[in-house]
């Protein structure tokens, strides 16, 4: 194998660090991109237990995905639709004292795609009535350019 010319080593090499370069620019913005939206996913979890411990239920919805597709299961099987899952809130939490305080412990948080974070947690009801407590694992997806949980398996 003969020897490369000097001046073709040399283009090979500048060429080499401007790929290396710009592959590790791309990486910095691509983690750059990733923490700024689960910095968002929990910005919108933590406003939802500020509405919660307002007794406000249908602003700790917002966040929800306000579809038929929305999915919320729970000890009781599936609930399918954001209507239902408002409902099912409603009935399970009629009043603030039955609502208690909210407290969410989160696990961990993982991009699973561009627009797809995967959320696990504990969370804590700190209630007159009772103490209650329990994990979580939300599915958030980027419609438009908002978070929103599609599916959410509390128990």
């Amino acid at each position: 194998m003969r020897p490369m010319k000097p001046h073709l080593k040399r283009t090979f090499i500048i060429l080499t660090l401007l790929f290396t370069q710009q592959a590790l620019f791309s990486n910095a913005i691509a983690q750059e991109e990733t923490d700024k939206d689960i910095a968002a996913v929990k910005a919108i979890l933590m406003r939802q237990a500020s509405d919660w411990n307002k007794g406000d239920i249908e602003s700790f919805m917002v966040g929800y995905w306000p579809s038929e597709k929305l999915k919320f299961i729970g000890s009781n099987g599936v609930t399918y639709g954001y209507e239902a899952t408002l409902a099912r809130y409603r009935k399970t939490y009629p009043d603030q004292k039955t609502m208690g305080q909210l407290n969410f412990d989160i696990i961990s948080v993982e991009k699973l795609a561009p627009k797809v974070i995967l959320m696990v947690g504990k969370f804590k009801l700190k209630r007159e009535i009772g103490d209650a407590s329990g994990h979580f694992t939300l599915t958030w997806k980027k419609i438009g350019n908002e978070w929103v949980i599609i599916a959410d398996h509390t128990g």
